[in-house]
């Protein structure tokens, strides 16, 4: 995402600035519209920080942990009735995190200096998502900050858990794949060609494993710079298209499309977009502007084109079931469970039911990812390991016919 600043008139007239991170500037403008904004100005922001804390806020971080923490903190000492100053001024002291402690000390300036609480967070997307500052907003302006602070905890934590569960399925594939890289580099590069050698000494006909091994060798000790080069060259390649808009789009369609991940991302994706619009509905946020912040907040390119379709559609007057229908990736169920909410005038309480229900398709499907990468794994192993067999013990099998 981009760093984008903008200059729009607000809902009192009053010309107002400030940065958003987006995909594009188009979503930039759909989002200060969800805000009730007219915006007048939109361009990528450049950074007016100087080059070290620039450099400084690339390489440090502010874990979901210690975000979580920082937020409880700020929600049970606004909850006590303490000045929102005071309560950074003591924030300040106790954050560890360097990063968020500068962070800490720019929100008491810009509070210093006339900016809401909402605005000042803006200012620092690396640190604050889309989805945690539209969500303050929605505190401040329903006078509701604490309570609200507190489903922003929920979502965190939720969100983070999902991220966990999916690193530890993901945790032995990824050992096992590295685990037979690094042996098939190394039967290749040094076990092959001392066999070779004593095979063309015996002058066999080596078997066509064998000629194909070699030829493997060969080429990785002549022209291992052209390999190099370009494995480099693609993944920096890669990188450069996956920022555009378009290599975004087309990157979270393939992963959305995988045969045994895309479901699962699938379901997470659901399980996001119903706990957040529970959530910003209940605060007293615009369906319109929720659909807004799901756009930007959705975490892919794929799915967030399906939300600016579905807000279009709402704007036109198609209520939210009928427009979400029409979309993509969003299950019969999920539509299902919107319409009921929509007629009986509950839907909060029906999207809820979806959370929970897709949280726990979410954890079944974390559960059987190992089972279902198991036998892929396991064809992968013989694979290789046949593959060297063949190359190695074929002429070991002539060579004894030879002796005898």
């Amino acid at each position: 995402m981009a760093t984008f600043a903008y200059q729009a008139i607000n809902e009192n007239g009053t010309n107002i600035s400030g940065t958003i991170q987006a995909e594009s500037a188009e979503l930039v403008e759909n989002i200060l519209s969800s805000r009730g904004h007219i915006p007048t100005a939109i361009s990528v922001a450049a950074s007016r920080m100087p080059l070290w804390e620039r450099i400084d806020e690339k390489i440090g971080t502010v874990s979901p942990t210690e975000l979580i923490v920082f937020t409880k903190q700020f929600r049970s000492m606004l909850h006590a009735g303490i000045p929102i100053m005071r309560v950074l001024n003591v924030l300040e002291a106790q954050t560890e995190n360097k990063i968020l402690k500068k962070v800490v000390v720019k929100l008491t300036e810009d509070i210093q200096q006339g900016s809401t609480f909402f605005e000042a967070l803006e200012k620092h997307p690396a640190v604050f998502s889309n989805l945690y500052c539209s969500m303050v907003r929605a505190g401040e302006l329903s006078g509701a900050l604490p309570e609200v602070l507190t489903r922003l905890v929920y979502i965190i934590e939720h969100e983070t858990k999902i991220k966990s569960d999916i690193k530890s399925a993901l945790q032995y594939p990824k050992m096992v794949v590295i685990a037979l890289s690094v042996a098939f580099f190394v039967l290749l590069t040094f076990v092959i060609p001392k066999f070779v050698s004593i095979f063309a000494k015996a002058g066999l006909n080596l078997p066509l494993p064998t000629k194909i091994a070699m030829m493997m060798y060969s080429f990785l000790a002549n022209y291992w710079y052209i390999l190099i080069v370009g494995v480099v060259g693609l993944i920096l390649g890669l990188r450069a298209y996956f920022k555009t808009t378009t290599g975004r789009l087309q990157k979270d369609r393939f992963l959305l499309n995988m045969p045994i991940f895309g479901p699962l991302f699938n379901k997470a994706a659901l399980s996001r977009f119903a706990s957040i619009f529970a959530i910003l509905h209940s605060s007293g946020v615009p369906v319109i502007s929720t659909m807004g912040v799901l756009a930007g907040t959705i975490g892919n390119s794929a799915i967030a084109a399906e939300f600016e379709r579905v807000r279009l559609g709402m704007e036109q007057g198609g209520g939210i079931s009928g427009p979400l229908s029409t979309a993509k990736y969003f299950t019969p169920m999920v539509v299902d469970m919107v319409a009921i909410g929509e007629e009986s005038g509950n839907i909060e309480d029906m999207l809820r039911e979806v959370t929970i229900h897709y949280d726990d398709e979410v954890n079944y499907a974390v559960k059987g990812l190992s089972d279902a990468l198991g036998p892929i794994l396991l064809v992968g192993l013989a694979a290789v390991v046949g593959f060297f067999a063949l190359a190695i013990f074929l002429p070991m099998w002539d060579l004894t016919k030879m002796v005898k």
